[in-house]
């Protein structure tokens, strides 16, 4: 008896086409097939066309879904689907008769093969046949040349993550390379089988405009694989990439490689990301100036990250490694990789939050975290407010934020003094935390108190910070 052959098509608003592709399914030679439509959330009347269709057609199965995109109605529709081969058909496109027998047949006689496609012509507002280079897995690393319409083991499909749902363009591509990072093996049927309607408006004319994106989403998502067949990563330049690559150097210290994993919670200049118990911190890529001077000369933010965090242990996050690209000698990224501090708030979370819990104790033990700085000759130039951790009762205080970090042999009482300069809090809060600074120095208070008040107000009032009139 034949395998369970699943079609699945995923609609939005696509009223005009949809009969006419279901037609072209169902009029296939291969049986069994189920054909599952998952409507996503259409605002024309695809979905009543299409319980109308499979209500005298027992082969197809209409559902429905909020609008969440393409690759989540995919994967909604395989999971609610039963066979041992997937054929993905988009609602505006039509195959052929013999598209899906042909393709059964080389999944059946060949294991190796992981995907079976076809050759396709173009139809609509484009004539003609779709030419597309042969498929090589390096070339795949830097441009798809498979389309969306090709069949594949429902067993490999489970080994994947599924179609991205959060890819903003060209998921189809996304999604073979995780079909091909185990290997296997690719085959194009030689004839025409699949019809692509080329439309204005259509995803493939408005993917075409994302091309930033979809290169970052793919080194995001596939840097492993992609490393491996161009020798580093896709560049917007994707034809240059492999030659880009040959001068590419790549420097590392302490042993991490998902730099690009995880979820993304802070993304400004720099980006973190959080991977289990790490944070990794991708560093701005430089202006050309500055990647001359850290790729020739200077300690790159990533690397003085790593190493000053070596020599402050138990201040810090625990470093973990660093990682330096350069292309031709000019830096052009770099990582920071750390674990994830047990510290839940920062200095912000007290500022005009004079009910914080344990806020008394919290500011008493910053000022004497930060005499454990001074007395051991770190003079952080960025101790502000997002850069000072600590638990929830004050019993631990870290820094982070570390590339502008000085060490010196012995700081003098001004170069102290002036490091609460950010710290841009309450009067009484400063008083505070100094007073418990100098008594950890063994410093006359009311100084050091009259000091760092005077010259807080000195160096702010013309920038309107007016928490010390609080």
């Amino acid at each position: 008896m034949n395998a369970l052959v699943s079609v699945i098509v995923p609609a939005y608003n696509a009223s005009a086409w949809i009969e006419e592709a279901l037609l072209s399914i169902i009029e296939s030679d291969y049986r069994p097939i189920e054909v599952i439509v998952m409507d996503d959330g259409s605002k024309d009347d695809t979905l009543s066309k299409v319980e109308a269709f499979a209500a005298q057609h027992d082969e197809v199965r209409a559902y429905s879904q909020s609008n969440s995109g393409p690759s989540a109605a995919r994967n909604h529709a395989i999971r609610l689907s039963h066979g041992k081969y997937i054929l993905p058909v988009d609602a505006d496109n039509k195959v052929d008769s013999r598209y899906i027998s042909e393709a059964v047949a080389v999944l059946e006689s060949r294991q190796e093969v992981k995907v079976v496609s076809c050759r396709a012509d173009f139809f609509g507002d484009k004539t003609g046949e779709w030419k597309v280079p042969p498929f090589s897995k390096q070339l795949l690393a830097r441009k798809n040349m498979i389309d969306t319409c090709a069949m594949y083991r429902r067993s490999d499909y489970d080994e994947t993550s599924g179609y991205m749902e959060h890819c903003v363009a060209r998921e189809d591509w996304d999604f073979w390379l995780s079909m091909f990072e185990r290997g296997g093996e690719f085959v194009r049927l030689p004839d025409i089988r699949l019809h692509y309607r080329v439309r204005k408006g259509s995803k493939r004319e408005t993917d075409r405009n994302l091309k930033h994106q979809v290169v970052d989403s793919i080194n995001a998502r596939h840097g492993a694989y992609v490393e491996r067949y161009l020798g580093g990563p896709l560049h917007y330049h994707r034809s240059w990439s492999r030659f880009i690559n040959l001068f590419r150097t790549v420097r590392q210290v302490g042993v991490f490689t998902r730099w690009l994993d995880g979820e993304i919670f802070f993304a400004r200049r720099n980006t973190l990301r959080r991977i289990d118990n790490v944070v990794v911190k991708q560093f701005a890529t430089p202006t050309l100036l500055r990647g001359i001077w850290y790729g020739l000369f200077g300690k790159t933010k990533a690397r003085r990250s790593y190493e000053y965090a070596m020599r402050m242990e138990g201040l810090t996050p625990k470093p973990i490694a660093y990682r330096e690209v350069r292309i031709a000698g000019v830096l052009r990224e770099s990582w920071y990789a750390s674990r994830e501090s047990e510290c839940s708030y920062t200095f912000n979370d007290l500022i005009s939050a004079p009910q914080f819990p344990h806020r008394e104790n919290i500011l008493e033990s910053i000022g004497r975290f930060t005499a454990t700085l001074h007395q051991s000759g770190i003079l952080h130039r960025d101790y502000s407010g997002g850069n000072i951790l600590f638990n929830e009762d004050g019993s631990r205080v870290e820094v982070i934020d570390l590339n502008r970090i000085k060490f010196y042999n012995k700081l003098s009482q001004k170069q102290r003094l002036r490091n609460f300069e950010r710290l841009n809090i309450d009067r009484d809060a400063l008083y505070t935390i100094v007073s418990a600074y100098a008594d950890a120095m063994n410093e006359d208070a009311e100084y050091d108190c009259n000091y760092v008040i005077n010259h807080r107000w000195y160096k702010h009032v013309k920038q309107g910070i007016t928490h010390l009139d609080d």
